[in-house]
């Protein structure tokens, strides 16, 4: 027997045809990877210089403080104060990822049986991390008619009762692309005061905004603060997703208080990839400047090409790195497995991320994918579209 939390808990449709696809490739097929947001852009090298000098310098890798470095506590302090947002030192603790960040977070504001807002469709992870903690998610539905876009205040207030402790909310949407506006986001700030909730802001794809869309930060709500947690990560930012450092950031001192219990009780993050991180804040913003054009480029291929399959249906998104997209009539889990296994172009497949696990129920997603276009080139998404549209006649015409 094992546990009811473990046995609950999906594989996670991002990785869990990994092995799938490793077998395939084994055999000689060459796999485009569309499931993962693992940007190809290189890590800049200020992070590979910062690691080796720490580690010529040292003969003892020690425990670091739990708070976090002090020297990377103030380079995310810089950052957010460059960006308009006024958090201090003492304000920011350091965590291995920003899943433990988000992990921290709920384990800090819930108990076992209570539970948070999220809008489907949410990242699957979001389902994991609740799970962990015992707390359930309240669904608030995005509509795919309404382009996802953030129902009102009234319509979230539906999904809150005695036991919703939080609202969650990813801005920019991973899997959706949507970036929020002032008016969605004054709804649930709005909805968030009257229930006296907290807002736990997930904004790792702060930076990956296209066109004339604007980006605000729920931090940026001042009067409000103290009930903002902000989850934040380097690995998109820096194109350093294995470098596995984030943070949680909050103006609440009782809150930092409490979530420090949790830093404390895992020692500390890894000092090596740290001191790498504090270097990855020197690195110039035209870094994040060409990524932002490479990525809108990526983006727009894909969509060139998605629209003319028939039947599919997707929306091309203001933000992120990934295109939600719902097959025509097909099982989105039978098809993946069926590409990597049945299927190819000129010895070419590609690996898709299914997403009914995006949605508290899963098959309210049962025919979505994920698509992600940070992994590769224009010329390969564009050869990874084409994969996809052919497979999609094929599979109609032979397997549905």
């Amino acid at each position: 027997m094992f546990s009811k939390r473990a046995e609950s808990m999906y594989h996670s449709p991002i990785r869990r045809y990994n092995p799938l696809s490793d077998k395939v490739r084994a055999n000689g097929k060459i796999v485009l990877p569309l499931n993962i947001g693992q940007p190809d852009i290189l890590t800049p090298g200020e992070f590979f210089d910062a690691i080796k000098d720490a580690s010529t310098d040292r003969r003892t890798i020690a425990y670091t403080v739990s708070e976090g470095l002090p020297e990377l506590r103030q380079a995310f302090s810089n950052f957010y104060k460059k960006v308009g947002l006024a958090y201090e030192v003492p304000d920011i603790l350091v965590t291995t990822g920003g899943s433990e960040a988000l992990l921290f977070t709920i384990l800090t504001l819930a108990d076992h049986g209570d539970n948070i807002i999220v809008f489907e469709p949410f990242y699957p992870n979001y389902g994991s991390l609740a799970k962990m903690a015992g707390v359930d998610l309240n669904p608030v539905m995005t509509k795919r008619e309404d382009n996802f876009r953030m129902p009102g205040a009234e319509q979230i207030a539906k999904a809150i009762n005695s036991k919703t402790k939080a609202i969650l909310v990813t801005n920019p949407n991973n899997p959706t692309g949507v970036v929020l506006t002032k008016d969605e986001m004054d709804a649930v700030v709005e909805v968030a005061k009257q229930y006296n909730l907290y807002i736990i802001a997930d904004e790792v794809y702060r930076e990956f905004v296209y066109g004339d869309v604007e980006f605000i930060s729920f931090a940026s709500y001042t009067e409000f603060s103290d009930n903002v947690i902000l989850c934040d990560s380097v690995s998109k930012r820096f194109s350093g997703c294995g470098v596995r450092i984030g943070c949680v950031a909050s103006t609440n001192k009782e809150f930092m208080s409490q979530c420090l219990k949790m830093c404390q009780s895992r020692l500390s993050s890894p000092y090596i990839e740290q001191v790498g991180a504090t270097a990855l804040f020197n690195v110039d913003d035209s870094f994040i400047q060409e990524a932002l054009v490479e990525y809108k480029s990526r983006r727009d291929v894909c969509a060139e090409v998605i629209s003319t399959i028939p039947g599919l249906d997707f929306r091309t998104p203001d933000g992120a790195f990934y295109f939600i997209v719902k097959l025509p009539g097909i099982n989105a889990d039978d098809f993946t497995v069926w590409l990597l296994e049945e299927f190819d172009v000129d010895g070419k497949t590609i690996m898709l991320c299914p997403v009914g696990e995006s949605y508290v129920n899963p098959q309210d997603g049962a025919s979505e994918v994920r698509i992600s276009y940070c992994g590769l080139s224009c010329d390969d998404l564009r050869t990874a579209m084409n994969i996809l549209k052919e497979g999609i006649a094929r599979y109609l015409e032979v397997v549905k």
